[in-house]
């Protein structure tokens, strides 16, 4: 049933996504775009929606593709009520491995904070860290989030190179700048 898959990859994305949501990304798309549950393209909109949406990125796209994946996966599963389940089982799946995780090891951690292992466990995942985010920008750079032609492709890298500088050099507020990037993207797409 597509529930026990869903329950089973998210608990494996819940338990081994370290880093975060970004760093999350791939290990989604293996798990959830690998067994065709959603496509590429809807994993590249998931993954937009996500970012614009309050909270973190694991537990938003969790939720967005446990509401989507059933109904994909069959007609049958394609009322609501399926919908809502699939993002409440999703959801819980992600969170739960996280939570008993910490809640298990943070009094540890705590305890031994100054010791040379703990240190050098925290030194040690953060260049992995940094690469599973490095891994995460690559998989976004494909044909759904820059387009096929080069007229799009071109269009794209100017769009995401403006929007870093009004938002860096400028200061202009993130929600502004996606605003006008939806409509500029309507405009040039």
């Amino acid at each position: 049933m597509i529930y026990l898959r869903l329950i089973w990859s998210y608990l494996k994305i819940g338990l081994f996504g370290f880093g975060g949501g970004y760093a999350m990304l791939s290990l989604i798309e293996r798990e959830i775009v690998g067994p065709g549950w959603i496509t590429e393209q809807m994993f590249t909109d998931i993954v937009a929606i996500s970012q614009m949406t309050p909270g973190p990125i694991g537990i938003n796209s969790a939720t967005y593709i446990g509401y989507v994946a059933p109904g994909e996966y069959s007609e049958a599963f394609s009322s609501p009520i399926f919908g809502i389940l699939g993002s409440l089982v999703c959801t819980l799946a992600v969170v739960i491995p996280s939570f008993l995780l910490v809640a298990y090891t943070s009094h540890l951690i705590h305890r031994h904070k100054d010791s040379v292992v703990v240190r050098g466990i925290f030194a040690g995942l953060r260049p992995v860290v940094v690469g599973l985010i490095a891994s995460a920008a690559m998989l976004l750079m494909n044909s759904a989030n820059f387009g096929d032609t080069t007229y799009q492709v071109v269009w794209s890298i100017v769009l995401c190179t403006a929007s870093f500088a009004l938002v860096y050099w400028a200061k202009w507020h993130p929600i502004l700048i996606i605003c006008l990037a939806g409509v500029a993207g309507w405009l040039i797409y």
